[in-house]
């Protein structure tokens, strides 16, 4: 028979929020990895699979989840994680692979996929979907990310500000990943745009240290990572204004 990899969306870090069929998933692998970096730490994705699997189960794999610069290091460091995961493939029927978020929306799992689909002939990809950022941030700040015929466009800021500014300039709410590090250009983009009043932004959604704030609040300062923006479009017409 066939081995089967499943990536399985976990949601953004509350444990909370990953779904029945999430956790049937995680628990019915006979392995589960979790994506760490190379300094060692527990990511998100562990520590929220940490709660349904006990620890023997999981295994802990090193990707270079942040590498952009050097793309030598960057593919050595996916050809070594790819061949961990194969060899996990071929000593098990089922072998999960928790990743923040959902598995087909800006995931490490897309890559590792591509990557076994060629080291192990036949292997089965699954995912199962999670929630993501953007629903959890809408519904802790009371955001509502889209109303009748509103188009909604995701942006990672690791593509640039000027793709971020490109896209508030259109209709529809603007939602933006991984924006921290370049906080100072997205509240500039915000206010250049005339955005800035209803956006909200968060980080750390779920745990100890969550923040929810308005982005009026921006000051230049640099943020976690892994922070979402939500702008909202001006909403002038009333009660179904937008249908």
């Amino acid at each position: 028979m066939s081995s089967r990899l499943v990536g399985v969306g976990v949601g953004p870090g509350d444990p909370e929020l990953v779904t029945v069929k999430g956790v049937n998933a995680l628990r019915a692998a006979d392995v589960v990895v979790v994506p760490v970096m190379d300094t060692g730490e527990r990511g998100r994705a562990e520590a929220t699979v940490a709660h349904y699997v006990p620890a023997e189960k999981i295994v802990r794999v090193v990707f270079a989840l942040n590498e952009r610069t050097d793309r030598a290091r960057r593919e050595a460091a996916w050809d070594a994680a790819g061949r961990r995961v194969a060899d996990l493939l071929e000593a098990h029927a089922c072998v999960a692979f928790a990743t923040i978020g959902d598995p087909n929306v800006y995931s490490t799992f897309t890559y590792l996929a591509q990557t076994l689909v060629e080291l192990v002939p036949g292997v089965v990809v699954e995912t199962v979907p999670g929630i993501t950022a953007m629903q959890d941030l809408a519904a802790r700040s009371g955001a509502v990310l889209t109303e009748g015929t509103e188009p909604l466009t995701l942006v990672p800021v690791t593509a640039g500000a000027a793709v971020l500014k490109e896209a508030l300039a259109g209709p529809g709410t603007v939602v933006a990943y991984k924006f921290g590090r370049q906080a100072a250009e997205v509240a500039e983009a915000l206010k250049e745009t005339g955005r800035l009043a209803d956006a909200v932004w968060g980080s750390a959604l779920g745990l100890p240290e969550e923040s929810v704030r308005p982005a009026a609040e921006l000051d230049g300062s640099p943020l976690p990572y892994l922070s979402t923006l939500i702008a909202p479009p001006r909403r002038d017409g009333g009660r179904g204004g937008k249908l």
